[in-house]
């Protein structure tokens, strides 16, 4: 072997090194910043840390330029529950086109997106302390790539659901909506032919209105009227994932090349 070859490989070798144990631990303690950050904003239970859910009024309209159909909601939001809400329609294709309703603090709407993404952000939260070694200077104990590369699959793997939850709404029958527990935070109960939920996409808190209908062949179809809010919080934890996803990725590009 040519001396220069045998210089290039000891350098490399103590790239690698210094990669595993300055590096990784570096940027791994700055992705668990970030999470601990996103805690603070997502309404999740962190040990020793007692956090209190902003509760925040946001007034929600549609933005449909009819004025036939109208829905109004004043929604009072609590971390992943919707603790009071006073629902406005008006409908005029429905035999009553006035409807009112309200959630109250005694029984809440849930929003479940929310709480999904802050158990994966916890999960991914857990990984870290894993691999942290007991010395005083916060390192890590990773001994090769390919466990780097592990490690940081299953990080990405657990940001992703997380963002994933909030972007991405799960669609639900109309049969599914109106045996929802969540209808029955509703007083007055709407009637049968109306179905309503609050979900998120993105930084939205969106509200659905679903008018049933039997067209004239005697098939059931239905209306959608939608009133929506942003909510600033969202907006900045679905950056904080963003970024943490854009580090773990780095990392990996990083270590890969090394395996």
């Amino acid at each position: 072997m040519a001396e220069s070859d045998s210089d290039e490989i000891i350098a490399m070798q103590h790239e690698f090194e210094w990669l595993l144990q300055e590096e990784v631990s570096a940027v791994l303690e700055q992705l668990k910043g970030i999470l601990l950050e996103c805690c603070h904003r997502l309404p999740v239970g962190m040990p020793g840390v007692d956090i209190i859910p902003k509760t925040e009024k946001y007034f929600m309209s549609n933005s449909s330029s009819s004025t036939q159909d109208q829905v109004k909601v004043v929604v009072t939001l609590s971390g992943d529950n919707i603790s009071h809400a006073d629902i406005n329609l008006r409908i005029h294709k429905h035999q009553v086109p006035s409807h009112r309703t309200i959630v109250q603090n005694d029984c809440q709407w849930k929003l479940q997106q929310i709480q999904d993404a802050g158990n994966h952000l916890m999960l991914a939260l857990h990984l870290l302390p894993s691999h942290a070694s007991t010395n005083q200077q916060n390192k890590y104990n990773f001994r090769s790539a390919e466990e780097v590369t592990e490690m940081v699959n299953k990080l990405m793997s657990c940001l992703q659901r997380g963002r994933a939850c909030l972007i991405i709404p799960k669609r639900k029958t109309i049969d599914e909506l109106q045996k929802s527990r969540n209808m029955k935070s509703l007083q007055p109960p709407l009637p049968n032919d109306l179905a309503v939920s609050f979900y998120v996409q993105a930084h939205k808190l969106v509200f659905a209105v679903y008018h049933l209908q039997k067209d004239q062949q005697g098939s059931m179809k239905f209306d959608v009227y939608q009133a929506e809010s942003s909510v600033p919080w969202l907006s900045e934890v679905l950056v904080l994932f963003t970024v943490s996803l854009q580090l773990c990725q780095q990392l990996k590009d990083k270590v890969s090349v090394f395996c």
